[in-house]
């Protein structure tokens, strides 16, 4: 009789657990759509063609989704404009995220900050100049938010502190959209002959590597293993050298996005050496010669010493995290180990990645598949650092 009054409690339990298997899945699908959107964005910086499409949010006069097919075919629109219509399909899935995270005690902050979305959008138009296209897209988001606003589903909202991180997200994917297209708005005007478009496009890249981790996140967080597994005593040593790792890979990736928008093509163009030498010439002279000996077709700009020495940075980094993962893999157990022999494979990967990228002359393809190896190695870690918390210091 016990036995089964205590197998009716069990799948009683069961039944009131907060872990929703749609929500689960519909966390990974974000999470997929925000890996392809940054893929999507190292092709338009791989290929140069961040201008391509030279009005936002309107894309050559059209309504971004009217732009008639034949344009796509265009020089660089195809990558530019299928980047901005997979970011804004990306910003309504974040929505919906929030709605569903958020449950309906979501509706009313939706509906309020919907309104002053569209109001404050309307506003920038009548602005006019430049606000214009800001003003259109918080009108256009404002419209969207207002709509999961009205979504009248009865879900109540989910535990902590997925609701928080689901309105991070929410911020987060609006305030990327909006820095996006106003590097488009701005790159004639306060850009142009300066270095601010170059830091704006690195801190854009970097904040999508950001929500890709904050949505993959979510994703773990709403799985059936998070909800219903008890929380062991994190703190342990080797938790701190997995976090150390995986911000060094966040540092890696910034130092990579400073490179890639510099639009100077490859800053040294042979490896294991620099210039022949383990440690390149810095000096003013030899640069001189380095730029005059460039045989590269797709430079835009003059490489300098900073640009060389960034990269010879960004090779004894990457150095120090193939070490430092393998020293995770040495200390791991369990299914830590699984988790950590399968982030090591990603950063062997991402290191031959970074020589293709260099020995085929910085082709667009390879670098891009070298962006989203990064990303997803980024995000490996962040899951491992997470799961360690979670995983009994017997078992992981």
């Amino acid at each position: 009789m016990h036995h089964r009054s205590g197998f009716f409690f069990t799948r009683f339990q069961m039944l009131k657990s907060p872990y929703s298997h749609g929500l689960h899945w519909f966390a990974i699908l974000v999470a997929l759509c925000a890996l392809g959107l940054i893929g999507m964005g190292g092709l338009v910086t791989s290929h140069g063609v961040g201008m391509a499409v030279p009005d936002w949010p309107t894309s050559y006069g059209y309504n971004m989704f009217a732009l008639p097919i034949s344009m796509w075919l265009t020089g660089g629109v195809f990558h530019e404009h299928t980047h901005r219509l997979w970011a804004s399909a990306l910003g309504v899935l974040v929505i919906a995220l929030t709605r569903w995270i958020g449950g309906r005690q979501s509706r009313l902050p939706l509906a309020i900050i919907g309104g002053v979305e569209v109001v404050a959008g309307q506003a920038l138009i009548l602005l006019g100049g430049e606000w214009k296209g800001a003003g259109h897209f918080l009108s256009g988001i404002g419209g969207v938010v207002l709509l999961a606003a009205l979504v009248w589903a009865p879900n109540e909202r989910s535990s902590r502190p997925l609701p928080t991180l689901a309105w991070l997200a929410f911020w987060g994917v609006q305030l990327q959209g909006l820095l996006g297209g106003l590097r488009v708005v701005l790159d004639a005007h306060l850009f142009a002959g300066t270095r601010l478009g170059v830091w704006f496009g690195v801190f854009h890249g970097c904040l999508a590597q950001a929500f890709l981790v904050l949505v993959v996140v979510i994703a773990v967080m709403s799985s059936r293993w998070w909800v219903e597994r008890a929380t062991a005593a994190p703190g342990t040593a080797r938790s701190k050298v997995l976090l150390f790792t995986t911000g060094l890979i966040f540092l890696q990736l910034i130092i990579g996005a400073t490179m890639r928008h510099q639009h100077a093509g490859l800053a040294i163009p042979d490896f294991p050496k620099a210039y022949g030498a383990w440690w390149p010439d810095l000096s003013e002279s030899a640069v001189t010669q380095y730029n005059a000996n460039r045989v590269e077709l797709s430079a835009h700009n003059p490489i300098t010493a900073f640009q060389i020495g960034l990269q010879m940075v960004h090779r004894l980094v990457a150095l120090t995290i193939a070490m430092l993962v393998g020293a995770c893999l040495w200390r791991a157990k369990g299914a830590l180990r699984r988790l950590c022999s399968a982030w090591f494979i990603l950063i062997i990967i991402q290191a031959g990645l970074g020589m293709w990228t260099i020995w085929s002359n910085k082709a667009a393809d390879v670098a891009t598949l070298h962006v989203i190896t990064g990303a997803l190695s980024l995000v490996t870690g962040a899951v491992i650092c997470l799961i360690s918390g979670k995983l009994s210091p017997t078992r992981d």
